[in-house]
């Protein structure tokens, strides 16, 4: 697996479904929301992305605004324990529901997290060298069969070392996407899924703002 994600998604209802009718991006919206959530930088205007590539460089920022849903990928957002969040990004970030979604294939690290109205419901961490960093709230039921072991991560006849976890991070990440948000990244793809290059974000290049009071 080579997916990699480190987004925030906010919206009014549900995202899997504003996101299956295609919004229209909103530029004017998308912008303003730049400059908000990031207010000490300077953001250049780059040829657009789509919703297919979340895990911008450090040095870039992608994000879109749409009628009830946002979109923003930025590094801050690839943190080993999504509960510890800075509280801007919440309370900047418009929608009453507020997902999280990282992982990064080299290390096999998945985490997600979701506030209702700025108050964490679900937080999970974890990666086969960390072993589960963090782990609040309900699991939700897409996570059962995972923590049950119909996932395993390796053939239970395989005659290599036992994997450190009883499933894939990645592949719950995978999961996860298609139940959030309604489309993966890898995997098998079912052709009714979203195609997420089909959901436009704008990009910038990010730099520290400098100036002199005159």
């Amino acid at each position: 697996m080579g997916a990699k994600t480190w987004m925030l998604i906010g919206s009014d209802g549900s995202a899997k479904e504003i996101l299956r009718s295609k919004p229209e991006l909103d530029r004017a919206a998308t912008a303003a929301l730049a400059k908000k959530l990031f207010p000490s930088e300077k953001l250049e205007p780059l040829s657009d992305g789509t919703l297919s590539f979340t895990c911008p460089p450090d040095n870039e920022l992608a994000i879109g605004c749409y009628p009830g849903l946002s979109i923003v990928a930025a590094k801050e957002f690839g943190i080993d324990r999504p509960s510890k969040l800075p509280a801007h990004f919440l309370e900047s970030s418009p929608g009453h529901t507020i997902y999280l979604h990282a992982m990064h294939s080299v290390v096999d690290w998945f985490a997600y997290a979701i506030w209702e109205d700025g108050k964490l419901q679900r937080s999970l961490s974890l990666s086969p060298d960390s072993g589960v960093i963090e782990d609040l709230g309900n699991r939700l039921p897409f996570e059962e069969s995972y923590w049950s072991g119909e996932h395993p991560a390796v053939d239970p006849e395989d005659e290599e070392p036992a994997y450190p976890l009883t499933f894939h991070p990645l592949e719950l990440g995978e999961a996860a996407l298609l139940e959030l948000f309604g489309y993966q990244l890898e995997g098998l793809v079912d052709p009714s899924q979203l195609d997420p290059e089909e959901i436009p974000l704008a990009r910038y290049k990010r730099s520290k703002s400098w100036w002199r009071r005159g």
